[in-house]
């Protein structure tokens, strides 16, 4: 009688990455917090019975009730209905801008890191990207170009687009930086030198060999990144260089709430306390990430 022997397939490795990122408790409570964020925007306003805009006189400036679990506006406005929409605003605003900052940071890190005679321009031009002053910068974007844009796209689009746009040009240089990194070590790997050997052409290689290594790092980077972009918008709706007074964002309203600061110190804290939420959660998921990423650090 002969024995069988039973062979398993291959465990995926992104199950070894989950039971690494779960035991990462801040990452976890990361995670919880930021999609019960998520969910109470996107899914909240189908729920609740007011909408972010309707104004009514006579329920203005009113506290905590159970018809207002965060109170009126001076207009009567439901402030629990338009957190839900600012949170919208915010969280389009961060992941958009991720997305279009990752990217840029990734293409000019690849082809920085890859082709030597792009690297010293594309370098130097990140040097001077990150000397330059951000917040400066982006006053003067908003200026010269939101008149234009709110022409041409609408104030609500234009406005989107020219956020995004300017989160996505001043935040991708670090990206870049560290994707450079990686790409001048795996370059010189022994499968890359075989691939390259046999005349597999750059931009084959960049995609099948290059790019999938160095993906963990980019993760890692969207995620913060994400933070940076609500913090970024959140200062120019502050600043009142952001989106208009009647398109709430939790920026926005953490500016209407100052001028009610000693009255009503509810409209500018809660705001506040939604992105300060967000910022941590989405933190703590990135530095979970990372450690789950790291093969040196999987499995301890």
């Amino acid at each position: 009688m002969t024995d069988t022997v039973t062979f398993k397939p291959p465990r995926n490795q992104w199950w070894d990455v989950w039971d690494q990122f779960k035991v990462h408790k801040g990452a976890m409570i990361g995670s919880v917090v930021f999609i019960a964020i998520v969910l109470f925007c996107f899914v909240g306003p189908y729920l609740w019975p007011y909408d972010a805009t309707y104004i009514d006189i006579r329920s203005r400036n009113q506290g905590f009730t159970l018809a207002h679990p965060f109170g009126t506006d001076q207009l009567g406005r439901d402030i629990f209905a338009r957190m839900m929409k600012g949170g919208q605003v915010s969280l389009a605003v961060g992941i958009v801008g991720m997305v279009l900052s990752v990217f840029i940071g990734t293409l000019i890190g690849v082809l920085a890191g890859y082709f030597r005679r792009l690297d010293g321009v594309l370098m130097r031009l990140t040097d001077l990207f990150l000397a330059l002053p951000l917040l400066p910068l982006l006053l003067v974007m908003s200026m010269l170009l939101r008149q234009p844009l709110s022409a041409a796209f609408g104030v609500e689009t234009g406005m989107f687009l020219l956020i995004v746009s300017a989160i996505a040009i001043t935040s991708w240089m670090r990206t870049a930086r560290v994707v450079r990194g990686d790409v001048l070590t795996l370059k010189e790997r022994e499968y890359v030198l075989a691939a390259r050997s046999i005349g597999t052409p750059p931009r084959r290689l960049i995609l099948r060999h290059i790019l999938p290594n160095v993906l963990s790092p980019v993760m890692v980077s969207a995620t913060l990144m994400i933070a940076t972009a609500i913090i970024t918008e959140s200062a120019l709706s502050f600043l009142g260089m952001g989106f208009p007074p009647d398109f709430p964002t939790w920026g926005r309203l953490v500016a209407d709430g100052v001028d009610y600061l000693q009255q009503y110190p509810s409209r500018a804290l809660l705001p506040g306390i939604f992105i300060s939420l967000t910022v941590l959660s989405v933190n703590y998921i990135g530095d979970g990430l990372r450690d789950a990423l790291d093969p040196r650090i999987r499995g301890r």
